[in-house]
């Protein structure tokens, strides 16, 4: 089964926490604090192979998420990185954003890595936080939570020709008669619902990849019957051939076919209907074939080769081949998509800093307000006024003010509910708490 569009959810892994411990030996009795860091979570990879052919595997198992990392411990020990996640996806797969709208990356060449989401940084242990004021650190960190995103990927299939037409045209029995692909056929429109690929040889002239593409109907450029399915695949190949059925069996004018696929190639992408492009006049061998025939060429001139054949008989198809593979070697050379070892990175997702209020619920959202939460020993004193000062100076504090804010509201940041409470009436132990869980 074909896949060429799927939505996929990806994590990365949570970094360990760091460890909270003290050195303890005979004859030390003031031993220092020694809890190590915790390890890096793992990261989401998606690398490009040219042994994927499909996103089939990704339809079944669209949810990733990468180990997290190992937690520190006392002496020191620093905890193990988790291992990064990589999945194989076609070479030829577009990384869009949850909605489709914005184009992130392109992983076109065979050994490109992409990191979609990063793993969070593991917590610092509690010898990290020891000063020459504050020998003795109880804090530790708690590991940084994964980035997570929801992607759509999108493959165009790489091809040097593809076969267009409107439905019935004929296309997959000329891709069976030219190639040893055994596309589905049948006497219905959309017969054809996925990409097809045929390595066709051309005798002496080499060889190329066709790809029978599933049929157009009008207003395909808007996305109607499979237009978008279809043109996105044509996007990237280097030659069309353009197969009308001459014998207008399907009742249809073979010359307001021909400028039906023209309408639509050019309403998606104006360049595409400029393309190269052979015409295959198809079911040649039928009655009223010919006379349609000379029409065709009367409308086409010598704009574009006209090729009669039958794609049932084999009548013209041999000149059809040799054109075409003449044609491809004619163009100009396209750099060759050697398999590289590089590895790119997404652009961290922006994350202002924000409050709302819902219900009478104060919720603060932002990427630096929710990792210092997520991060924060909520058992440990030392850790709470670390958090309370954090969560000032980076102003959230200043935004709650100004939401209006009193004492006895509830506050959420990320996974965390708090009370909160004006430090400059709470006198509790002489600290400025802002909030009390």
């Amino acid at each position: 089964m074909f896949c060429d569009e799927v939505k996929i959810f990806v994590e990365g892994g949570k970094g360990g926490d760091g460890a909270s411990s003290f050195r303890r030996e005979i004859y030390v009795p003031k031993g220092g604090p020694d809890g190590g860091d915790g390890g890096r979570g793992g990261d989401v990879i998606l690398r490009a192979s040219s042994a994927v052919h499909t996103l089939l595997h990704l339809r079944y198992h669209p949810h990733l998420k990468a180990e997290r990392g190992k937690h520190g411990s006392g002496r020191n020990r620093h905890g193990r990185s988790g291992e990064d996640l990589i999945v194989d996806v076609p070479a030829g797969v577009v990384i869009m954003d949850e909605k489709g709208q914005n184009q992130l990356f392109d992983l076109l060449i065979p050994g490109q890595k992409l990191v979609v989401a990063r793993g969070g940084r593991g917590g610092r242990g509690n010898a990290r936080f020891a000063t020459s004021r504050r020998r003795a650190p109880t804090m530790a960190e708690k590991g940084e939570p994964g980035e997570k995103r929801t992607l759509l990927l999108q493959l165009k299939l790489v091809a040097d020709v593809g076969i267009i037409g409107l439905p019935n045209a004929g296309k997959s029995t000329l891709l069976a008669r030219i190639s040893a692909a055994r596309p589905k056929v049948a006497p219905y429109p959309f017969t054809t619902l996925e990409p097809q690929l045929g390595l066709v040889d051309a005798g002496d002239r080499g060889s190329f990849v066709a790809a029978d593409l599933p049929g157009l109907i009008e207003g395909a450029h808007q996305g109607a019957g499979l237009g978008h399915k279809f043109l996105r695949h044509a996007e990237r190949t280097r030659v069309f051939i353009h197969v009308i059925d001459i014998a207008a069996v399907e009742g249809r004018d073979p010359l307001d076919d021909y400028q039906a696929i023209n309408c639509e190639l050019s309403f998606y992408k104006e360049e595409m209907a400029y393309r190269p492009r052979v015409i295959a006049a198809n079911k040649i061998e039928l009655p009223g074939a010919s006379h349609n025939l000379e029409r065709l060429k009367r409308l086409v001139g010598s704009s574009r080769p006209i090729f009669p054949i039958s794609a049932v008989t084999g009548e013209g198809v041999a000149d059809l081949v040799r054109h075409v593979a003449e044609l491809i070697a004619s163009l100009p050379c396209q750099e060759q998509a050697v398999s590289t070892d590089q590895l790119f990175y997404l652009p961290p997702q922006e994350d202002e800093l924000r409050v709302e209020k819902k219900d009478g619920v104060f919720i603060v959202r932002g990427r630096e307000v929710e990792r210092l939460a997520a991060m924060t020993d909520w058992q440990n004193e030392d850790a709470l006024r670390r958090f309370h000062k954090n969560f000032a100076r980076i102003g959230a504090d200043k935004l709650l003010r100004e939401k209006g804010i009193q004492p006895g509201d509830t506050v959420v940041i990320g996974k965390r509910e708090f009370i909160y409470q004006d430090p400059h009436e709470d006198p509790h132990e002489g600290q400025n708490e802002e909030f009390k869980r």
